[in-house]
């Protein structure tokens, strides 16, 4: 069963029935992170706002459809992390919890200008996929953000301008989308569900709107206005699914 007929069924007979689990794999934005600084000792921090973060939105939309189903969230999302690390934590972090769907989200840290960066990426969500599908559960492959296309005048901090430029070269270039239009490839082959939401910022992009402003460190952390753009979609997505 899918998640949607999962909650139905529990909403339909809420003494028989399970609540349900879902887990959430990925990166910074997955754990909850938005803005950035830069500390005495000039380690680079983030501000964590587990409230703003999309899998909350997903919980809030999911309680007001189905507000007698209890719905457990897992969120095994870890800042700088990437697709090969979370292979690597796949099983401690979300498997043995055995969640009814699972959301996977990579991409923003994996992108990389050396030859093969898109084959490591690539086989890591292969690997990912694969595992989540003998487990018998539930798979939504979710595209990240758009990186910063310009430097924004709020980046003053000489390492943030760096990133930020980096970012905004990947970005530029087509190096991030051939990065995920591979992770689009793959998802094609293996029957994994894309929820596209790289395709509705690249959309709004080619609209006008200024993407960079929609990110709240400027460089790849989406607002958290924007970030509820994901908890819609991937609520739609499993209603499609």
């Amino acid at each position: 069963m899918k998640i949607v007929e999962k909650m139905a069924a529990k909403a339909a007979h809420n003494s028989s029935c399970e609540g349900v689990t879902i887990a959430f794999l990925g990166d910074s934005v997955t754990q909850g992170c938005f803005e950035i600084y830069k500390r005495q000792n000039g380690n680079i921090e983030t501000i964590f706002d587990k409230r703003g973060s999309y899998e909350m939105g997903v919980f809030d939309i999911l309680c007001t459809l189905f507000p007698s189903v209890t719905v457990n969230i897992i969120n095994a999302g870890i800042s700088g992390d990437t697709a090969p690390s979370g292979l690597v934590r796949l099983e401690r972090d979300v498997l043995r919890h055995a969640p009814d769907l699972l959301v996977v989200c990579y991409g923003l840290n994996d992108c990389g200008r050396s030859e093969g960066s898109i084959a490591r990426y690539t086989a890591a969500l292969r690997g990912i996929f694969e595992k989540v599908q003998g487990a018998g559960t539930e798979l939504i492959f979710m595209t990240p953000n758009m990186m910063n296309t310009t430097l924004s005048p709020h980046i003053v901090e000489p390492d943030f301008v760096a990133i930020a430029q980096d970012c905004a070269d990947k970005q530029g270039s087509g190096v991030f989308d051939a990065h995920i239009d591979a992770a689009r490839a793959l998802c094609k082959e293996m029957g994994v569900t894309v929820c596209d939401c790289y395709a509705l910022w690249k959309r709004l992009a080619a609209c006008g709107v200024d993407v960079t402003e929609l990110l709240s460190n400027k460089i790849n952390h989406p607002t958290r206005e924007m970030n509820r753009l994901f908890s819609y979609e991937l609520v739609k997505t499993m209603f499609e699914a």
